[in-house]
């Protein structure tokens, strides 16, 4: 479920002669189960690529071209300007070097390069062609020349190319589009100048070479956050445990493994840091002597496994904190979780402190939904409120919670 700022967007979407346009129906596919609602504007280059057909099944709609443009049966409705004032959001993937030069000189002789010069909604360009062209001179003057008019233009990925070749131009995944997209429609950008700290995941604690302590932490309730982050304007940094899922486009990731590490990165991050986030699921506890070699069985009948006690990194980042800075915990309880989360306030000098039960449904590891009791410090005043819903709406209503406080916190930099 989304967040109610996401709902319901209009996302004009253009496709150019690149190869990569058929990865199109993938995308459109992912807005569409987002709620949104797509209009798409195929080139005759694009409709060599991708099935003008399969498109509009896709969308139940049609979709436009350039016979459309000006045309005898189209052409009162005037669909370059229509189509441009209708969208919140207009994207441009595959945007090939001929659609890339129209966007830099304000050619309007196709249909998709008018509706680009009458768009006053954000515009998106994803260039993706041949590495050779992309590293082209002229080209790079005109994605330079899009970026000064006011269009976002995001660099193509590197890897192998359909024509052969390896290197730069590969159209990027589509949820790194998606995110530019959310992004983009985004339109608070609260923490626009804000730097934040975000953990997520679990740590493995390692007994030997193949074994280790750890919990069901999947890392998406963090990764929703850093997203989120991103999408209100942040810079982001992201410090993850081991996890299989995807993280957010547009954020630096660390990756650590144990919790030794995360304090480490941590602690190296913070200091620069307007807001730090510790949704990581951290291991409290790791074994107190390795095995340099794996245990085989029939090592013993028995094994006893001594436990030493990991940092506090929540603790510790409180002791470091400046006062302007706010730091953020959580608290995954299955009993007492008020009484318990807020005794994390004072003992670790956190902000707030965000508690789940994960005993409950929906409630506990590795579950798309999320229930969150948020605390303030009493020194803020603030009454607590709960969150229940998707993880990207908690994350949402967390970072709320946390815009509710900056601006107090701000006066301690002056």
């Amino acid at each position: 479920m989304l967040p109610q700022w996401a709902r319901n967007k209009k996302i004009l979407l253009g496709v150019s002669g690149g190869i990569a346009a058929y990865k199109i129906p993938e995308l459109v596919r992912e807005w569409l189960r987002a709620g949104c609602e797509v209009e798409v504007i195929l080139t005759e280059a694009a409709a060599k690529l991708v099935s003008p057909l399969a498109l509009s099944t896709l969308l139940k709609r049609r979709v436009w071209r350039d016979c459309d443009f000006l045309s005898d049966e189209h052409g009162w409705t005037i669909p370059h300007i229509t189509l441009s004032g209708w969208a919140d959001v207009f994207v441009v993937a595959p945007c090939s070097a001929n659609t890339l030069q129209a966007a830099a000189t304000g050619a309007a002789g196709t249909l998709l390069g008018a509706a680009m010069l009458a768009c006053r909604a954000p515009v998106i360009l994803f260039p993706a062609m041949n590495s050779n062209m992309w590293a082209n001179p002229a080209v790079k003057a005109n994605a330079h020349a899009v970026s000064e008019r006011g269009y976002k233009i995001i660099d193509p990925d590197s890897g192998m190319l359909a024509c052969g070749y390896e290197g730069e131009g590969r159209l990027p995944s589509t949820p790194a589009i998606v995110d530019e997209t959310w992004f983009s429609i985004r339109e608070n950008k609260d923490f626009a100048g804000k730097k934040a700290l975000v953990t997520a995941g679990p740590t493995h604690e390692y007994i030997d070479p193949v074994r280790f302590i750890s919990n069901p932490s999947t890392g998406k309730m963090g990764c929703a956050i850093a997203a989120e982050a991103r999408y209100r304007g942040a810079e982001v940094v992201l410090v993850s445990g081991p996890t299989n899922i995807r993280r957010p486009s547009g954020v630096r990731v660390v990756g650590v493994t144990s919790a030794a590490e995360m304090r480490d990165a941590c602690l190296a991050e913070a200091g620069s840091c307007d807001v730090i986030i510790k949704a990581a699921a951290v291991g409290d506890y790791r074994a107190k002597n390795y095995m340099e070699q794996k245990i085989k069985r029939g090592y013993a009948s028995e094994i006893t496994l001594d436990l030493a006690a990991n940092a506090d990194i929540a603790a510790e980042l409180g002791r470091m904190k400046k006062p302007w800075q706010i730091l953020v915990g959580f608290a995954a309880e299955t009993d007492n979780m008020a009484e318990n989360a807020t005794a994390k306030l004072d003992a670790k000098q956190l902000d707030i402190v965000a508690a789940n039960d994960v005993s409950a449904d929906g409630e506990g590891f590795a579950s798309d939904t999320n229930r969150l009791e948020i605390f303030f410090a009493p020194r803020h005043g603030q009454k607590p409120f709960s969150i229940s819903g998707s993880k990207w709406e908690a994350a949402s209503g967390l970072l709320d919670a946390v815009a509710s406080i900056l601006p107090v916190n701000e006066e301690f930099r002056s």
